[in-house]
């Protein structure tokens, strides 16, 4: 499955461990990322039943075989390896819709040297992708406080596969449904649409166009009003057409769009108008180059609005489109004995940590909030019926203890021995699940400005042996 949709130096790394019988040599890669996005506080996890899909149906096919053999750069025996590669490892991951932070490994791969390195490329592109449109997505609901978001972005997206797992993304991310029809049918995640200004310039009057429109779908019509004149036209043609032909039918729902203008002094004065009509059952939907910024100054303001469709601001994660997701080593095992690596740098956000690892979340037992993560080695085990302290990695002395507390272990297995273990939820288990995950959250974490930094700290064995091999590394 599109084996080479990957970076060249994949290729060109695994044929030398190749070449060097390396090969069968036990990798173990972390998947972390290193800020968030927006300069917020969190990131939802996202993309794992696609990465789940790619690693089930991995495969070089003869035609990839070809292709590289024409290259020339290969010996057949190589291609032959690669004719018969199939993922064998093992892979741990948290579930999707997890909350997730800075440095603390959500992935973990544990394989034979190329089957893990092979897998670099396409992992992050779906996990990056899909956890930032995710994200942004949710702050946007967020934003929205309890009115409805719609994603409307795919004339804007990067492709065909940026709008459809997008979709799926800015759903599980809080969206209650998308202007994607195929998105409806592949994920049963509900498609919505109104009216472009085509459609309403196609008739011969704006009246004309509603009216139409109304007997065609009846039930939930929205009209754009904003084609010629919001106030002056496509106001009061929409509320001929809710009085004259919807109420008469027995039907008192739908709603108005505006697109353009000053959307927060639109809505009050559209508001004013419907109620005053008597229409007090039609919603307002605001759209236009919206975000969580925007939709949050607008409710400042004082914005009359039910429902927010929000499009290329989503769906691109314009103000900040790019998820700093790494794959990183973290050790080698030969003869089952592991030797914990490190990636040491000048900057100590590229300092990676090393070695097979866990990430255990602790919350306060009281209200449920979660508190901290702490990366330990694979080995440890924490004793919840004791205090736990836990210290700033950087900031030693900067300490916490905490006596009332429960656990939880976010790294769950997906595969072990190359057999798929894990049963993905479905998509709208999924969504429940991650809005849950963000109320685990404090509101201090949540905030758009200057949010708090969540806690993610080291247990002492691990501090310890990072600090160990900085030191081996910088004497050798």
């Amino acid at each position: 499955m599109k084996a080479l949709v990957t970076d060249l130096y994949e290729l060109a790394m695994s044929y030398v461990y190749f070449k060097n019988g390396m090969k069968d040599n036990i990798a173990y890669f972390d998947v972390f990322y290193r800020s968030n996005p927006d300069n917020g506080g969190y990131v939802i996890a996202c993309g794992l039943e696609s990465i789940i899909d790619y690693i089930n149906n991995f495969k070089f096919e003869e035609d990839d075989i070809k292709f590289l053999r024409d290259k020339g750069n290969y010996s057949e025996d190589f291609l032959d390896y690669l004719r018969n590669l199939r993922f064998t490892g093992d892979l741990y991951s948290v579930k999707e819709g997890t909350v997730i932070f800075p440095q603390e490994p959500v992935i973990t791969v544990k394989a034979p040297l190329i089957e893990a390195q092979l897998l670099e490329t396409y992992l992050l592109m779906l996990f990056n992708h899909q956890s930032l449109i995710a994200t942004k997505a949710n702050r946007i609901v967020r934003a929205a406080k309890d009115r409805s978001v719609t994603e409307f972005g795919a004339r804007r997206a990067h492709g065909e596969d940026a709008a459809m797992l997008g979709t799926r993304a800015a759903y599980i991310g809080g969206c209650i449904g998308t202007s994607v029809v195929e998105a409806e049918k592949k994920y049963g995640i509900k498609s919505y649409g109104t009216m472009a200004h085509s459609y309403v310039q196609s008739f011969k009057n704006e009246y004309e166009a509603f009216k139409t429109f109304a007997l065609s779908y009846p039930n939930g019509s929205s009209f754009l009003i904003d084609t010629y004149d919001v106030l002056n036209s496509g106001l009061p043609n929409a509320i001929r057409v809710f009085k004259e032909v919807l109420e008469p039918m027995g039907i008192k729902n739908g709603s108005v769009r505006i697109d353009s203008g000053d959307l927060s002094y639109l809505s009050n004065e559209v508001r004013k108008v419907l109620d005053k009509e008597g229409l007090e059952y039609v919603k307002i939907m605001v759209t236009n180059s919206l975000d969580e910024y925007a939709i949050s100054e607008m409710l400042q303001n004082g914005a009359d609005v039910d429902l927010f469709g929000v499009g290329e601001r989503l769906i691109t994660s314009k103000s900040s489109a790019v998820l700093d997701g790494v794959y990183k080593l973290s050790a080698l095992e030969s003869n089952g004995v592991i030797t914990p690596l490190m990636k040491v740098s000048a900057s100590p956000v590229k300092t990676t940590n090393p070695g097979p690892k866990k990430v255990y979340r602790i919350y306060d037992k009281e209200t449920g909030k979660a508190e901290a993560d702490l990366i330990c080695t694979i080995d440890e085990e924490i004793d919840e019926t004791k205090p736990l302290t836990i210290f700033d990695p950087v900031y030693t002395y900067k300490r916490k203890t905490f006596a009332s507390f429960i656990l939880r272990e976010l790294l769950e297995p997906i595969f072990i021995d190359g057999k798929q273990v894990y049963k993905s939820p479905n998509i709208h288990e999924i969504r429940s699940y991650a809005l849950k995950e963000v109320d685990t959250l404090w509101m201090e974490v949540l905030r758009y400005n200057y949010p708090h930094e969540y806690y993610v700290d080291l247990s002492d064995k691990l501090y310890t042996l990072k600090n160990e091999l900085i030191n081996k590394n910088s004497h050798d």
